[in-house]
């Protein structure tokens, strides 16, 4: 999918009521917009559901008072319009702050595992991947059918997974119930937190972009964060704990919750993430991290 500067600026005009100027390709359907007083916003195009499903998100986060999220400006069917967050250096400051943020944000709550955002749509996004969010009163049976079991299925139809691979993947759908762990009450998740939608900040509070957020197990926030690396993730961790401690053996089900994003990786881009896919419910199983 791709975006004429002419289109992102009539769109930024158009929402925000100011005249735009100058459009900054960010990535994708993502650009940086400058105003005709200065300002800058950010302007993104989505496919059909997206900016509904975004703009929910964001402002669901927002009620929580956490952690800071873009605020949204102005939108209509295909275009989204938010504020501009400066991006700083990540500082150890910085990492303690965000693990605190995220656990206020988590026991803020939700009605129910897979609830979407007040106003958001079922048929949601993470990233370029359809992400359905559907009520359920069990993780376990809602994790496996909702955030293993579409994705395993496209990526045996694509055969990026072979049938082998699904049915360890399988095992530990049938396993859910065991490696769940004790019982946690629905959490508010940003839903798509690798640490590349954490625009870090040297000088006040770092912020969440590009949510996909909706109730679900808190561990899946921290496991994402942790699955392509986060600066200081240990003095997130210790920072988050401090607030709301983790329930007994978090660490043993890291892979576990990992296995829904690179899932998610492995349909949308293949290369070596169906292995890693396989990798992570071999830990699972084994309650390796």
């Amino acid at each position: 999918m791709t975006v004429t500067d002419s289109a992102v600026l009539a769109a930024a005009s158009r929402l925000t009521g100011k005249a735009a100027v100058r459009a900054e390709p960010l990535g994708g359907v993502v650009h940086r917009v400058t105003l005709a007083d200065g300002g800058s916003v950010v302007v993104k195009h989505g496919p059909d559901g997206a900016v509904d499903a975004e703009a929910s998100s964001l402002c669901w986060l927002a009620d929580a008072h956490a952690v800071p999220v873009p605020t949204v400006l102005g939108q209509d069917a295909d275009w989204l319009v938010m504020a501009w967050v400066e991006p700083g250096v990540p500082t150890a400051a910085a990492a303690e702050e965000l693990g605190r943020g995220l656990a206020v944000l988590h026991a803020s709550g939700a009605p129910a595992f897979g609830q979407p955002p007040p106003g958001g749509p079922a048929d949601a996004w993470i990233g370029m991947a359809a992400m359905v969010n559907t009520p359920a009163p069990d993780w376990p049976a809602w994790f496996a059918e909702y955030r293993i079991a579409p994705y395993l299925r496209r990526c045996v139809t694509a055969r990026s997974l072979t049938n082998a691979d699904a049915a360890v993947i399988e095992h530990v759908m049938d396993r859910l119930p065991e490696l769940a762990g004790p019982d946690e009450p629905p959490a508010r998740l940003h839903g798509d937190l690798w640490y590349g939608n954490v625009v870090w900040s040297s000088i006040g509070p770092s912020a969440l972009v590009d949510p996909a957020a909706h109730g679900g197990h808190r561990e899946t926030d921290l496991a994402m964060l942790a699955l392509f690396g986060c600066p200081d993730l240990d003095r997130v961790l210790a920072a988050y704990q401090e607030v709301t401690p983790l329930a007994a053996g978090w660490q043993r089900r890291v892979a576990l919750h990992q296995l829904f994003p690179l899932l998610v990786h492995a349909e949308l881009f293949g290369g070596p993430y169906p292995s890693q896919a396989v990798d992570a419910a071999r830990r699972a199983l084994a309650g390796r991290r």
